[in-house]
This record gives C-alpha cells, structure tokens and sequence, in this order.
C-alpha cells in the first residue's frame, strides 16, 4: 500500500497540463482536475464525478458489456454507436423489413422493439479496496495460494459490501493487482430500440473508411431504459415506465473548433500501456501478422459472397464487421508503433529504470526484472503463436470449427460432470445454435474453411501439429466434411443431438467427419499448447505485476502512469486538434457533409447515400444544426480512447454533450499500447450531425423534443 499512496501523492503534484491517460474517475481531484481546468475546462472534479449529489457518471452506462452509451433525456433516452447497436437492429431485420438497410425510428413509444438480453449498466459508487483485498496475501507461500486468498477476499467484499437489493458489487484489479476497486451498480434490463439510421448513415464508409480519417460517418442509434414503477431495473414488461435518470446530458448546438476541451467519459476495454520492449517487439513481428493473415483471408471469402446476394449480406453483416474491425486495427497498430518507434523508445525508458533502480539501491528486488522478461517471452513465443492461431481459426473465423468446439466441450461434461451436466448444457447449445445458424450459410463457411485450414498448418509451429494433418489434401478435407458432417446445418446437428441417451450423442459424433477433424486437432491443442501457454502466461503476469509495482515506485513525478483500461470507467481529456499523418500532410479536426456526397458511389454497399440526405445538402437545409452553410459530421481530438469507448459522450468544458465517440486513426490505435500526442486522435460524431439526421432526414421530431438543447458559447 505504501506504493499506491506514493502514487497517489505524485499525482496531487501541479504540472503542465497533458494529454492521454485513462483516468478513474473518484480519483480526479488534484492534478488531474488541474490539468482538466488548464485545458479549458470549467467544471471541476465533483461535477464529473459524485456519490452525494448528481453528476456526469450518473448520465453514463455501460452499454451490453461492451460498448458505451448516454442519457441525453429525462425520460431514459440513451445514444450510442449505430455498431454498437447492430446487432439489436439486425436481430430485428428481415430481407421485408431490413432497417440495416432503411434505418428504424419509432414513432412513439408503444413501437419501440425490445431486445431480450440487452442490458445497460450504471456506477453508483467506486471506493478502494486495495487493502482488505490483499489482507493476509504477505504470508501465502506460492503465487497460486496467494491468488486463491485474493479470490476469497473479493468474494467476501462482494458479498458484505453495503448494496441495495436491485443493486451488485464488483470487484476489479488496477495496476497488474497493485490496487483493487469496489464498484456499487445498477443494471437495468428492459432496453429498447427508438431509432437507427439506415447503414448508408450509419456505417457510411464501412470497412474502407474504418480507423481512417477523413470520416464522414453517422455512427450512431437510439435506445430507451425502461424500469419499473419504482424506477428500479427489471426484467421486460409492458407495464415497465421509462428510467427517470439522475442526470441527463444537455446537448449543445454550438459545436466544436480546433483546441476546444473535450473529455471523454467511457468504459475503455483493455490496454496495455506497460508491457517491456520485448513484448511490444514480439507482437509486431510475429504475433500481429499472423493474426492479420487469417483475418484477411476470412473476409476476402465472405465479401465475395455479400456483394452477390442481399440474403448473404444480412446474415453476414455483424460477423464481417466484427472480423474486420480488429483486422484492420492491427495493421494500423503495427505501423502506428514502428513510426513512432515505440520499441525504441521502451528500451530507453527500461534503460532509465535500470538507473533508477541502482541509484535506490533496489537491485535485489528489481534488477533482474527486464532480464527475466525477455528470457520469459523469448520461451513464450512459439507458444503464443500456437494460442493464436487456435483461437482465431477455431474459436471465430470459421463457424463449423468453431461449433465443433462447443462440440467438443460438450463431451467433456459428459467426461467430467455426468449425463444432468450433459444435458443442461446440450440445451443450452441447442438454443445457441438454433440462433446462430439463422446467419450461417455453408457455402460461405466452406470457403473460409479452405483457406483458413490451410493457414492454420502452415503457420502453426509444426511441433505442435501431426505431419499426417501438415500434408493432408486441404481441398478435398474441405469438400469431404461440408458434404458429409452434420454440423453444417441446424436440422442436421438437432438431430444428431437428440438421439435417445448422451452416450449415443457422443457416438454419433465421434463418427462425424467434421467432428473428428475438431476433436483431433483440438486435442493436440490442449495437450501440447495450452498447459505451457497458460503456465508460462502465468509467469508473464507476475513479472508484469513486480514490474508495475517497481514503476509506481520509483518513477519521477513527471511519468504518467494511469492504470491500463480493464473495462471500469474511465475519463479522458484532451483537445479538438488535427494532425500531420506524414510529411507536408495535415488533416483539418472537422469533416463535412460535403465530403459524403464526394465520397458517394450509387448502389455501392459502402458508400451509398440515401436520395433524401443528397437533397438535403443540395438544399442546404440543416436546419439549426448547420454551420456557416456546412453540415459538420465528425471530429477528431487528442483524447485517450480503446474499445469500449464504442459510444462514449464526448462532452464540452461545461459538461454538455458535443459529440458520440466512435473511433480512432488508423496511424493512432498503437495507443492501447503505446500512446503518442502527436497522432494519436479519436474520432467522433458531432452531435449537430445526430440530430440533423433525426430532425430534417428522419422527422423524428418528437425525439428531438425531449432533449435539452443549450447554447453554451452564447
């Protein structure tokens, strides 16, 4: 605890204010709200965040586990990305009525769709924990008994920590488990469709545009919280009310100029800000690429495929959005951190604590810490590229691969748990599986089969892989199985699945040619990849942790070290500003809708327009929402964001909402790992384009209505 309190003294120090950090937001007082305030800020920490009165993090929500969402009315009103809530439209979407395709607004609020399972999530309190967590963990022998105690305590906190019946605790790890906060929450459950764009707004661009800037997209759609008649969360009913929130974003209509204060309130997903060069040089050059190389194929295959049938196109439009969002990402990862020459710049900064560890005189405790990281992940490596070509070719790329697993599970719960265990868990897959194959087609899965089979034996280092696999004839492997195995259809495999006891289930699986190839291979992962993976994952993680604890030590005052994202709330602060991409290159904070209707290529599934948005720019009617003539879409700022912040209100010095967080540069998403000032830029919808869109294109005027509109700089 003494490191954590250093810590926490280091940043009350006043300094010049800078940008990147992901901040918690209990913690803001001191240099954080000083450096907030010089950016041009004129709330101060209270304001953002409060348990005793109302504040920013009561208008925020985590949104289904993933995305972030905002209350932007008092009667439960919350925007979020249009792909954050695309699933949800899709789940609604019919080749009849595809509102992907025509967009979806409720013209009141008995039309509004529910969507089972789709939850949202407030933070009522965050307090730290650090110490009864980590009670009695000084005098355990072994890593694995002192994080069995860890485990006890938490469970005990959760379970003991003050809560109201309709509200849980948590429990999360900050600092590689250095420090541990307690978050109180409210998850509500009754969460309505209002309105979504059509995907020509919505996803305008697509995969082209993605990570890219200049962008021109709507990114954004509309839900509702309902409660009950207490205000409390539950389940869907009719008879459920609105959620009437503590606080609701007011909305400003005086947009956005170059070094404006933003700060973006969100529940960034996962970082990885602290990792040695070694990691960071091992990711670029081998594990990144291989991931790319899967991805890549996967989607050129499907893409053939959507262009050529609308059928296709809607059963496939989430799942090649999700292969290729992080597809792309991690090619511009790689180049964000080689032209920033991250790995150069951690080898300096190790060499620095190296110093500062002998000038404490602390070589006993740290100063073989870099050495065994790179003895560490040098053992590691192969490992890890076996782990990664598993998981993206067997857990998502390929979807018969991917059921055979569950498969495959499914029989070990026989193995281990007995027939109930089976057969609950049979259940449930058939439930699972009934909905997944509503947007599976084997034709495509065929094809992606192929190729990425192919991949997986000529990329998985071969002593982890039988030579009998490593020469097999990949075309007529795939040919064989998608004729013959029953996991190719639903019909097929509910069949298979319902025959008279689990072990004739298990029988006529293990005659299944699809099955088989999943049970061999996936048996070769389990004994000769994953038992070392995981150990030696382990060993990275307390190194990682002695590391963080030796930096919170001993680093000067002027170093930033914000905890690495885990998904909890978060705040980070910057300013509306362009960059310079490259020599003789700056690209402008602001876009237009001019530029859609340059980038507008007719019937093109990316970047279609719809005639009614042309007419409106050829008019120029945009209404109250328009600047000087133009229609602002996006912006960009110098705010710290990964994903998670999917949704995240980008709000104005004054606490008012400015614009929907989206994005970042493709040259800039290296920040989950390595942030630069210079080009790392997220990307954001201006909120004068959200409700130009549903006033003047959507005439969804009544929504309009119950925001509060502002003037701030008036």
């Amino acid at each position: 605890m003494k490191y954590i309190k250093f810590f926490i003294f280091v940043l009350a120090l006043p300094v010049f204010a800078q940008q990147g950090g992901m901040w918690i937001p209990s913690l803001l007082e001191g240099m954080n709200e000083t450096e907030m305030q010089a950016l041009g800020m004129k709330m101060n920490a209270e304001d953002i965040y409060s348990v005793n009165q109302s504040s920013l993090k009561d208008a925020v929500v985590h949104f289904n586990g993933g995305c972030t969402a905002e209350v932007i009315s008092n009667q439960g009103l919350i925007l979020t990305n249009h792909h954050c809530g695309y699933s949800q439209i899709q789940s609604h979407s019919t080749v009849k009525n595809d509102y992907l395709a025509e967009g979806f607004w409720a013209s009141s609020k008995d039309k509004e769709l529910k969507n089972p399972g789709l939850t949202v999530t407030f933070i009522k309190e965050i307090t730290d924990v650090t110490k009864q967590v980590l009670v009695g963990t000084e005098k355990a022998k072994t890593e694995k008994n002192r994080q069995q105690l860890i485990e006890k305590n938490i469970s005990q906190l959760i379970k003991n920590s003050p809560k109201e019946p309709w509200q849980s605790n948590r429990v999360k790890a900050f600092y590689n488990g250095n420090q541990y906060m307690l978050f109180r929450v409210e998850t509500f459950k009754d969460v309505r469709l209002v309105g979504a764009p059509p995907s020509s707004i919505g996803k305008f661009g697509s995969d082209t545009d993605n990570w890219m800037w200049p962008r021109h997209t709507g990114d954004f759609s509309l839900f509702r919280i309902y409660a009950d008649k207490n205000n409390r969360p539950a389940e869907y009913s009719e008879t459920n009310v609105p959620y009437q929130p503590k606080h609701h974003l007011p909305i400003s209509l005086d947009g956005v100029e170059e070094n404006d204060f933003t700060l973006i309130f969100g529940f960034p997903g996962r970082t990885s800000e602290y990792l040695p060069a070694i990691a960071v040089e091992q990711l670029v050059n081998t594990i990144n690429p291989s991931r790319i190389k899967i991805r890549e194929a996967a989607l050129k295959e499907q893409d053939v495929f959507m262009r050529n049938s609308q059928d296709i196109k809607i059963k496939y439009a989430s799942k090649y959005a999700g292969i290729a969002n992080y597809y792309k990402k991690w090619i511009g990862e790689n180049q964000g951190l080689k032209k920033s020459n991250a790995i150069a710049i951690k080898k300096e900064q190790e060499q620095a604590f190296l110093k500062r560890v002998k000038e404490a005189k602390l070589e006993e405790a740290y100063g073989s810490l870099l050495d065994n990281f790179d003895a560490a992940y040098k053992d590691f490596v192969d490992y890890n590229l076996a782990y990664n070509y598993f998981s993206e070719v067997f857990l998502r790329n390929v979807e018969l691969l991917k059921t055979g697993f569950q498969l495959y599970q499914l029989e070990q719960v026989l193995d281990f748990r007995g027939e109930k265990a089976f057969n609950d868990r049979k259940e449930n897959l058939l439930v699972n599986f009934e909905s997944s194959f509503k947007n599976y087609s084997a034709k495509v899965d065929q094809k992606v089969f192929e190729k990425l089979i192919s991949i997986y034996a000529d990329g998985t280092p071969k002593q982890f892989i039988t030579d009998k696999f490593i020469s097999a004839n990949k075309k007529e492997l795939t040919k064989n199985i998608y004729n013959k195995s029953a996991l190719t259809s639903f019909t097929s495999l509910q069949n298979l699945l319902s025959k008279s006891s689990p072990q004739t289930v298990i029988k006529a699986l293990n005659q299944d040619k699809g099955y088989q190839l999943v049970k061999e291979l996936t048996q070769d992962f389990y004994a000769k990849v994953l038992p070392v993976y995981q150990a030696k994952q382990l060993e990275i993680k307390k190194l990682q942790k002695q590391y963080m604890k030796a930096l919170l030590e001993l680093s000067p005052k002027e170093d930033r070290l914000f905890p690495d994202a885990n998904s909890t709330l978060r705040v980070t602060y910057g300013k509306v500003k362009g960059y310079s991409p490259k020599d003789a290159v700056y690209y402008e904070p602001v876009s237009y809708l001019e530029g859609v209707i340059e980038k507008y290529i007719p019937d093109d599934y990316e970047f279609d327009v719809p005639q009614k948005l042309i007419d409106l720019y050829e008019a120029k009617d945009y209404g109250k929402y328009g600047y000087n003539g133009k229609m602002p879409v996006n912006f960009i700022g110098t705010n710290h964001t990964t994903g998670g912040n999917s949704g995240s209100p980008a709000i104005d010095a004054e606490g008012n909402l400015i614009g929907l967080n989206f994005d970042r540069v493709w040259e800039g998403t290296m920040s989950d790992i390595y942030y630069d000032p210079s080009i790392s830029r997220n990307i954001m919808v201006d909120v004068r384009y959200i409700l130009f869109i549903i006033d003047k294109f959507a005439d969804a005027q009544h929504l309009i209505e119950e925001m509060t509109l502002v003037h701030p700089k008036e």
